[in-house]
């Protein structure tokens, strides 16, 4: 739809005549889209993959589904298939598809992710054109195409921005449904957030409260007969979502890998637990003094219930990492949702201060301010079958959507900065709607003509205050932003106060067009930074002040090749290369190797895989030989594995250095501290 008041009901004849004449051309809709789309292009595809695999976690989950189908379909994190990753299999299946066909590379295992931010940001661009116009889908999808946190995720093997996108075309096929009532459209998105929900689980259910709400509301059906369809919708939404959990479920747990970062062996726990209601509440230590193990039946000592405190840090025991020296890495630690959960404390004002603001706020009081003025000129009926204009149903589905993240990421406690990345569409949606809405009542009269110099003003301070809190770099972009918002805001107001002075649209538009240019360049900025630098973040956090590597794995992590070469030497004929603790501990030996490594604890080390008598039996069948501890033996509160620990320095003989680390060892996971220990033939 080339012009926006083809859609837009009714305003003054005059208007639409203004409008009308600076409306752009198809041509230059074209090289727009195309100048935004490669903008996209560049930011997550320049220098892809050309600094490592950054989340070595699942990197080697991706090698090891290449190699044969039941890892692939468990999504293994080991060759060995001992522990599978603790998120559901759709996005990774399209990595390891992907390196299957490219061959396994960081480019690879990053090509879906970095496609599918690309297509987010034209799939933006149309759902905000068709009903607000070239230039809101234009600002839209320029926002997302330079917002800080999604552009890092687009870089990354996590699997965030493939979550965008099926989040998006649900969007798609919702609007399509309460346009016309037609059921399949409504089945559609229902398929999507089932499909979202095998990418990562209860995070893809963040936007059925606006897709659930825009069809109840605004599709030109009977109230009962929305009601039945959004039953129907929900039944097949619950059907796709679970099905892959409820699979592995009921396979029987000898024949498939342990369920990783679970306490009970089952998907759906770890779909509801640790990726459900501990992501919202972030009480992942409980009181139980055992586990019930679900491969035997039988009861560990474990003391732990889940991986990580609700506060974000972490005992370093278990999670040193190579490149840190022996000590906890990184990112890690730091109470009030510091180190690696760096989130800042839940709260109001949660989203407009570090170490959040950087990564998504940039835009949002503009959108905040979009979203009211929306709301006011496009008041919906609710009486009988609805008749709502399109308008009205981009409010309901951006604004339930904004309003949605915003209260979760206000009040959770447990999440990465990168989740934030599918809070950024919304944004730049009501961004780019907002400015335009603004725009509108600006020229016209009454009291909502003050909120686009407001929005501008606003804005601005924010993005000053977030620079502020990052005083070691970026002070030299307040002018630019502050000069630029100062005189446009001043140029619009002193137009309505004024009117004699018979300011034009000529004038005023190019005032407001630097003014929006000035405030989506911090944000470009920040996305730019990693992209020139060509970081690998194994954790993504957008800002000047990211760390490469910071977290689990980064993603220059290398392995000790003078322990790999004895383990291959000496292992024998038992099945795995080496058992450490946690996976922090093996990614990297099974990204240089391709050999089975077991994770005794998973990821985080805390998972109540074995026994004693399990891994004693292990030991006596010749399923393993070696086993690699950390100077704490792996014994640590945060994981978990005392008693495993315990019994193999019991009954197992150390391996003195000199024979399997080097000088300027890291020794697979650890700073050089650790110990290998080998047990006797048949102990």
């Amino acid at each position: 739809m080339s012009d926006t008041l083809e859609v837009i009901t009714p305003i003054e004849s005059r208007y639409v005549d203004e409008h009308r004449n600076v409306t752009p051309s198809r041509l230059w809709q074209r090289l727009g889209l195309g100048g935004v789309l490669l903008i996209s292009i560049f930011m997550n595809f320049f220098q892809l993959g050309q600094n490592g695999f950054a989340n070595l976690y699942y990197a080697a989950a991706i090698r090891s589904m290449l190699d044969n189908w039941r890892n692939f379909f468990y999504v293994s994190f080991d060759p060995g298939g001992f522990v599978s990753v603790d998120k559901p299999p759709l996005g990774f299946w399209l990595q390891a598809a992907s390196a299957k066909i490219f061959g396994f590379t960081p480019f690879s295992i990053f090509l879906p992710q970095a496609l599918a931010g690309v297509l987010s940001v034209f799939l933006l661009y149309t759902l905000v054109r068709r009903h607000f116009g070239v230039m809101a889908g234009l600002l839209a999808a320029l926002a997302l195409a330079i917002s800080p946190i999604s552009v890092l995720t687009n870089r990354n093997n996590t699997i965030d921005s493939t979550l965008v996108l099926v989040m998006l075309l649900g969007a798609w096929a919702v609007v399509k449904a309460a346009e016309n009532g037609k059921l399949r459209w409504l089945l559609l998105c229902a398929v999507f957030v089932g499909l979202g929900f095998n990418i990562k689980m209860l995070e893809a259910y963040l936007v059925v409260p606006a897709y659930g709400l825009l069809y109840l509301l605004a599709a030109p059906r009977r109230i009962w007969i929305r009601i039945a369809h959004l039953g129907l919708a929900a039944l097949l939404m619950l059907t796709i979502s679970l099905s892959w959990a409820v699979a592995v479920d009921l396979t029987p747990a000898s024949s498939r890998p342990y369920v990783g970062s679970s306490q009970n062996n089952s998907e759906l726990s770890l779909a509801l637990g640790y990726n459900g209601i501990q992501r919202l509440l972030g009480q992942v230590f409980g009181g139980n003094s055992s586990t019930t193990n679900t491969n035997t039946g039988s009861t560990s000592g474990n003391t732990t219930t889940g991986q990580f405190p609700p506060s974000g840090t972490f005992n370093g025991g278990d999670f040193q990492h190579p490149t840190s020296g022996g000590q906890a890495p990184q990112g890690i630690g730091g109470g009030n949702g510091g180190g690696m959960f760096n989130t800042g404390n839940p709260g109001l004002l949660r989203l407009f201060n570090e170490p959040l603001g950087g990564q998504i706020v940039w835009l949002l009081p503009i959108a905040l301010l979009g979203i009211l003025a929306l709301a006011w000129q496009r008041r919906p009926r609710f009486r009988g079958i609805p008749e709502f204009s399109p308008q009205q149903r981009s409010m309901i589905l951006w604004g339930v959507w904004l309003l949605t993240m915003a209260v979760f990421f206000s009040v959770a406690t447990f999440f990465h900065q990168y989740y934030l990345s599918t809070f950024a569409p919304a944004i730049s949606a009501l961004f780019g709607i907002g400015a335009v809405v603004m725009w509108q009542d600006y020229r016209r009269s009454g009291w909502r003509g003050w909120l686009l110099p407001l929005a501008l003003l606003l804005t601005a301070l924010e993005q000053i205050h977030i620079i502020v809190s990052n005083p070691d770099w970026g002070v030299w972009l307040i002018p630019l932003i502050a000069i630029p918002c100062a005189i446009a805001a001043a140029v619009l107001i002193a137009a309505r106060l004024m009117p004699r002075l018979r300011l034009s649209a000529r004038v005023l538009a190019p005032a407001l067009c630097v003014a929006l240019l000035a405030l989506m360049l911090t944000p470009a900025v920040w996305s730019a930074i990693p992209v020139l630098a060509n970081q690998a973040s194994n954790l993504p956090v957008a800002g000047p002040s990211a760390q490469s590597g910071a977290g689990f794995g980064g993603g220059n992590s290398t392995a000790d090749t003078a322990l790999i070469k004895y383990l291959e030497a000496h292992k024998g004929n038992a099945k795995y290369l080496v058992a450490v603790i946690s996976s922090n501990e093996a990614d990297a030996i099974i990204l240089a190797t391709n050999q089975p490594v077991m994770a005794l604890g998973g990821f985080s080390g805390s998972d109540p895989i074995l026994t004693t008598t399990q891994l004693a039996a292990l030991v006596k069948s010749g399923t393993i030989r070696y086993v690699l501890l950390n100077s704490n033996g792996g014994g640590s509160p945060g994981g978990g594995q005392s008693a495993l620990t315990t019994w193999i320095t019991q009954h197992a003989t150390a391996v003195p250095s000199s024979q399997w680390q080097s000088s300027s060892s890291t020794s697979g996971g650890f700073g050089g501290a650790g110990q290998l220990y080998v047990f006797a033939s048949g102990s």
